[in-house]
């Protein structure tokens, strides 16, 4: 079940399959030219009838478009568990988990968000830039009081793309209300997150990335530089609940470790791809470092987790991987905004050990770790709670702890149980937790 629910995840699940199937006429007659030769006149004919049938026969009046759209994505869905078809609407989604950016105006509000309550303004956000400060409440959006908002309306009109801007009446802290008015813009979606020093003693430091994008190489070496001013000498480096994303930013990072070698190689119907070490960039080799992994560690942090584990420059402590091994060329297509992503090739670690879990019938995981650490039920989800939530940068830190300490809540997301970032912290000691030591 838990594998099958994290497919879930990483699939969208197609439409019904009597609307997949038979739109596929859809597509074959608008793109037939494309796939097919000018010949194959039966098989267009074919299912141009089924279409129009479709067409004139379903309980509910359908559009050309969405006819379409689902001719798409029932003809990619049905090649593999990660082939797909995004409509334009879900192109923007596709966007933000690669590109790493969603347009908005840089603000995390505390739960829930339709109440207005700004927790704190990303660094160098529009806004931040205007003024939004920590703990500010905003009172009328736009003219519009708040109550008049729902979650989804009120995200809506953060991301309104009229040049003009947002205007927003706001409350902080202090009691004083004010008129601000913001332009929403390109925002960097954090998927490096939590840095922070865990032992000052032994100089350990901390980082969480959640999904690889286009950003997450800057992200990592801003955090890696932050880190380095306290003086950080080993890490843990948290890959749990990492889906993957963005190959080209996790070789990128397992470059900054690896200084020869091959970190990955992509093998399908044509020739293989080796991504290789760059010995000058590799300015993170030798350093003690642990890695966190666990059943929904997939794809791209599956690349960065075998391929230090290969080349022994890293410690995997937690859980076996999930087992996404298949790689996906993304294209898109003209005006309609649609974008295809199929399955080209297979990863192949640097001991040519291919993670896809079906690859192998026998075998329902992807990478076993060093340790094995199994966490408790009631451990799970806050461990995930925290890798998800998103961590306020030095900037904001201190008025949030002292908006924290003054009210007496709890703003500021606290590291919860877990006993695969304990094991991870006895390595990088010098101690090799036993059994006594993860069952506390």
């Amino acid at each position: 079940m838990r594998a099958q629910g994290l497919r879930g995840r990483i699939r969208t699940e197609s439409t019904l399959t009597f609307v997949c199937g038979l739109l596929a006429g859809a597509l074959m007659v608008l793109v037939g030219r494309e796939l097919w030769s000018p010949s194959d006149t039966d098989g267009l004919q074919h299912f141009a009838e089924v279409r129009d049938f479709a067409r004139e026969s379903f309980v509910r009046e359908v559009s050309d478009q969405e006819l379409l759209d689902d001719a798409l994505k029932g003809m990619l869905s049905s090649l593999d568990p990660y082939s797909r078809y995004y409509d334009a609407s879900q192109t923007q989604d596709l966007l933000r988990q690669t590109g790493g950016r969603y347009r908005g105006i840089g603000a995390v509000f505390r739960s829930p968000v339709e109440k207005g309550q700004v927790l704190y303004p990303l660094a160098g956000s529009p806004a931040s830039e205007a003024g939004l400060r920590v703990g500010d409440q905003v009172l009328q959006l736009n003219g519009r009081d708040l109550q008049e908002f729902d979650a989804a309306s009120f995200r809506t009109a953060l991301g309104n793309p009229d040049p003009e801007g947002i205007r927003l009446q706001v409350r902080g802290l202090d009691g004083e209300e004010r008129q601000l008015s913001v332009i929403p813009g390109s925002i960097v979606d954090p998927s490096v997150r939590h840095a922070r020093m865990l032992d000052l003693e032994r100089h350990i430091g901390y980082l969480a990335i959640t999904r690889f994008t286009t950003e997450t190489g800057d992200e990592f070496a801003q955090a890696m530089e932050f880190l380095a001013q306290r003086k950080m000498e080993a890490l843990v480096l948290d890959l749990r609940h990492n889906l993957g994303g963005t190959l080209s930013s996790a070789v990128e990072l397992a470059r900054r470790f690896v200084h020869e070698g091959i970190i990955v190689s992509t093998e399908g119907r044509g020739e293989p791809i080796l991504y290789e070490a760059d010995p000058a960039g590799a300015d993170l080799k030798g350093m003690p470092l642990v890695i966190l992994v666990n059943a929904s560690t997939a794809s791209a942090s599956e690349v960065l987790a075998g391929a230090l584990q290969d080349h022994r420059m890293a410690a995997l402590v937690g859980e076996a991987t999930f087992g996404k091994g298949m790689v996906q060329a993304i294209r898109s297509f003209g005006e309609s905004g649609g974008r295809a992503k199929v399955t080209t090739s297979y990863y192949y670690s640097p001991n040519h050990r291919n993670f896809e879990r079906s690859a192998d019938p026998n075998r329902d995981y992807g990478i076993l770790p060093d340790l094995a650490v199994p966490l408790l039920a009631e451990e799970r989800a806050p461990i995930r709670s925290f890798l998800e939530s998103y961590s306020p940068g030095p900037d904001v830190l201190p008025a949030l702890e002292a908006w924290a300490a003054e009210s007496g809540q709890d703003l500021i997301p606290p590291m919860p149980v877990d006993p695969q970032l304990e094991s991870a912290l006895e390595l990088l000691r010098g101690r090799y937790p036993g059994p006594s030591e993860q069952d506390k």
